[in-house]
């Protein structure tokens, strides 16, 4: 089991790959999303706010909006996920990891994590 501060760390793992990807700021520029990251099995919430392709991340719940996704797993799912020790394939299909949104935004969110972190 991960830690919420593991979690933190994890996303901030991932927003620094972001941060150095040009071409995903690029991409995400005309993707303005709220995204809801909260475990299944600890108290732990995290909300990822892509804006004009600036990706930032906030401890809790989205504030005054709803998100347009919502990644609910495991602890130890997550940060593995957002650490880029996993891709989100295997937890998805088996059920351990459920997003909600638009197919268009999942296939986008998962396009995201494979220019991070590569397969």
């Amino acid at each position: 089991m991960a830690t919420h501060a593991e979690i933190t760390a994890s996303l901030q793992a991932f927003n620094e790959g972001y941060q150095k990807n040009k071409k995903l700021k690029i991409m995400n520029k005309d993707w303005n999303r709220v995204i809801l990251i909260e475990a299944s099995d600890i108290k732990s919430q995290h909300t990822l706010t892509l804006q004009n392709g600036e990706l930032s991340i906030t401890e809790g719940g989205p504030k005054n909006q709803n998100a347009d996704l919502v990644v609910t797993s495991d602890s130890e799912t997550l940060a593995d996920l957002f650490y880029g020790d996993i891709t989100p394939t295997e937890p998805y299909m088996n059920g351990t990891l459920v997003i909600k949104g638009s197919e268009d935004d999942i296939v986008r969110l998962d396009f995201i994590s494979l220019m991070i972190w590569g397969e």
